[in-house]
């Protein structure tokens, strides 16, 4: 009988995960549907500041004068600063560990390069992997990805941008998991300086009627570029709060299945055993049935 009760409290703690689990599967639906509508509308402005950015840096090369620090960087970088946004918490599936795995990836691939990385994090999850290894950061923002803004991307990237301005810096990369779809996430791994040309479109932009003076090109692309990176970090963490919460559904989708699965395999487990015990008293009773005759 013992057995039998641990075997109904097993079911019953079981049936307790199950409910938790398919409660945080619902909240995490409920939260991408409204993050996926902030990411379509951002994802508008995105597009369009990069095409703005195109047609200058379109217009400068035209003129012989694309040779700026913003789109022409160093071959052979020396200093790099790494950013990589993680989730403040777990119970989503790898989401956290592929970014983890790569910013690791590319800690390593510098480090043999001989190329000083300064790594900054947001995102409690990575921070904390990292400082457990011991790796140095220069900046850590925890609250960020679970609620974004885009004063909170200024604040953390700024500091970054300036000091590629000055020279201190060769080159800033961004790393963060990225929503595809409802099953779909996808690791990007984003140069934002210099800008990659590549990414301008420079051959395919159409040209508009703006009129820019050539001196005012530099400037003009400067305000552009320091705008196109902010917004870049912006729209990445929401792009990863997205994924996140797509990768936490599918991660309680799953363990609510397994959960009903080890229910059902516990209760015929159960019922086993209860069988196993009646028959039991009753090979008891006969025997002591017999014994009196």
């Amino acid at each position: 009988m013992a057995n039998l009760k641990d075997i109904k409290r097993k079911i019953s703690s079981v049936q307790g995960t199950q409910k938790t689990t398919r409660a945080m599967k619902l909240v995490s639906s409920a939260k991408l549907k409204r993050t996926e509508e902030v990411a379509k509308r951002s994802k508008v402005y995105a597009t369009k500041i990069t095409e703005l950015l195109s047609e200058i840096a379109q217009k400068m090369q035209n003129n012989d004068s694309l040779d700026n620090i913003f789109l022409q960087g160093v071959k052979n970088p020396k200093i790099v600063d790494i950013v990589f946004i993680t989730a403040d918490k777990g119970l989503c599936g790898g989401f956290n560990y592929q970014t983890i795995k790569n910013v690791s990836r590319l800690l390593r691939e510098y480090k043999e390069a001989g190329v000083t990385v300064r790594l900054s994090g947001i995102g409690k999850k990575g921070i904390e992997f990292y400082r457990f290894n011991n790796v140095e950061m220069i900046n850590t923002v925890i609250g960020l990805s679970a609620t974004p803004t885009y004063e909170g991307a200024v604040e953390v990237i700024h500091p970054l941008v300036e000091d590629y301005i000055n020279g201190k810096t060769d080159k800033i990369v961004l790393i963060h998991n990225s929503y595809v779809n409802i099953i779909t996430q996808e690791m990007k791994i984003d140069q934002l300086l210099p800008v990659e040309t590549s990414k301008l479109l420079l051959d395919r932009v159409s040209l508009s009627e703006l009129e820019v003076e050539p001196d005012e090109d530099d400037a003009l692309l400067e305000a552009l570029v320091k705008r196109y990176v902010d917004y870049s970090v912006y729209y990445a963490l929401i792009s990863s709060l997205a994924a996140e919460h797509s990768s936490r559904m599918q991660a309680m989708d799953a363990a609510t299945t397994n959960a009903k699965e080890m229910v059902k395999t516990l209760s015929v487990k159960y019922n086993k055993a209860r069988q196993e015990a009646i028959t039991t008293e009753l090979i008891e009773i006969i025997s002591g049935m017999e014994s009196m005759k």
